[in-house]
């Protein structure tokens, strides 16, 4: 009996451990790869009202910014760097992005769900 209760109390310490990184508040992560001057994949469908970490990886060369008018948001990723961008929470709609130094092929849509 007592050996059963220990086994109950390790594995309650067990699951309060693995679900602390949710109840500390760190946010999920979502990853954006740039990538022949294109963001890939050019859509992330992202949870409503959750703040999200979102790592971009810039797989070029050259530089590239991360930009939202929509999301409030820049950030310059130097070539063959990553950098992160948190956003949200966001309302359910669709928010596009771009990359300033390339606009006309590096553009991407980041989807709220309801």
């Amino acid at each position: 009996m007592r050996r059963c209760f220990a086994k109950s109390i390790t594995s309650l310490g067990v699951l309060l451990t693995v679900c602390s990184g949710a109840l500390a508040g760190k946010p999920p992560e979502f990853t954006l790869e740039i990538r022949d001057h294109l963001f890939l994949p050019s859509e992330l469908v992202i949870p409503r009202d959750t703040k999200i970490k979102l790592i971009v990886i810039n797989s070029d060369p050259t530089p590239e910014e991360f930009e939202s008018y929509e999301l409030n948001r820049e950030k310059v990723i130097m070539g063959g760097s990553k950098g992160v961008v948190f956003i949200g929470p966001l309302e359910p709609g669709t928010y596009p992005f771009f990359g300033e130094f390339y606009p006309k092929t590096a553009q991407g849509l980041i989807r709220v769900e309801p």
